[in-house]
């Protein structure tokens, strides 16, 4: 055999060798509907339709995704439903963009904080911009609840201390100053404390179905904002009472609502307004309502 046959042979083992090597397939597994549940066993009625519906679930970042799906029957009615699932385990950068006067849209917001992600904040003055209720950031209040605000409306915190852990609170006796956090947004009413829900006075503004935007923390540490469309005939809007039960299920341990109806918007980086604000009264991407307060995420 010549040298150059033997080398010929040499390649065309390689050519073989490398051929029948088996490349085993990259598998990206996709988060489950529910991370922690306060619902044991078998989940049935409401649970059962909400743990296992068939969400369209996007991956935008290590530690950040969101689902959406639209019910023909959940409650009764019809409901079109975002969650965004932040693992605040990873240390996601949280942060309360705001306007003292004026509207300030939360895509805008978010664009601005070069944000993965973002929802509405709380409540407005709807004539001149600017926060209605108890608002401190990095420790400055930027603004105190104003006078004969309905009290059961910002009986919830949303805090945010130094070191960057995000918890929902409920109002101490004393009053909002008195809690150490260094941000804080105040909202409500709350709808899950300690795994429980909480009961919600017999106010049209809870009773009434609307557009929702609602966080909660699960007991792993994940943080849910989750946007409900409403004023539609495609989504109904729920009800406060229906929002804690949906909170619940979807494994909250403390929950709480922030500011709703056309100022519901749920934003991606890689999407823009994933939800369907309601301000323009059609069921669509564009109706997108200014605000005082957004609460973005920004993925380290």
């Amino acid at each position: 055999m010549t040298k150059q046959n033997h080398y010929l042979l040499i390649i065309v083992a390689l050519i073989l060798f490398t051929g029948c090597k088996q490349t085993k397939p990259t598998e990206k597994r996709l988060p489950t509907v529910i991370e922690s549940s306060n619902y044991d066993g078998e989940p049935t009625g409401i649970s059962k339709q909400i743990l296992e519906a068939d969400w369209a679930t996007t991956i935008v970042s290590d530690d950040i995704f969101y689902r959406y799906h639209q019910f023909t029957n959940l409650f009764d009615s019809r409901q079109s439903i975002t969650i965004i699932d932040v693992d605040l385990n990873k240390k996601v950068k949280v942060d309360i963009p705001y306007v003292t006067a004026g509207f300030l849209k939360t895509s805008e917001a978010a664009i601005n904080e070069n944000a993965t992600a973002a929802i509405n904040g709380s409540y407005f003055d709807t004539s001149l911009g600017g926060s209605t209720v108890f608002f401190k950031k990095r420790g400055e209040i930027i603004n105190a609840t104003q006078d004969n605000f309905t009290h059961y409306r910002e009986n919830a915190g949303f805090a945010v201390d130094a070191s960057g852990s995000v918890s929902i609170i409920d109002k101490p006796v004393s009053g909002w100053n008195a809690v150490t956090a260094s941000s804080l947004l105040t909202s409500g009413p709350l709808l899950v404390l300690d795994g429980k829900i909480v009961d919600q006075l017999d106010q049209k503004f809870n009773t009434n179905r609307h557009p929702r935007t609602a966080v909660g923390i699960t007991p792993n540490n994940h943080l849910l904002a989750v946007v409900v469309d409403g004023r539609s005939a495609e989504a109904q809007g729920m009800s406060t009472e229906e929002l804690a039960t949906l909170m619940n299920v979807l494994g909250c341990k403390d929950a709480m609502n922030l500011d709703g109806g056309g100022s519901s918007t749920a934003w991606i980086n890689t999407h823009g307004i994933v939800n369907y604000p309601s301000d323009n009264k059609k069921f669509d991407h564009q109706g997108e309502r200014g605000v005082a307060t957004v609460i973005t995420f920004n993925s380290k």
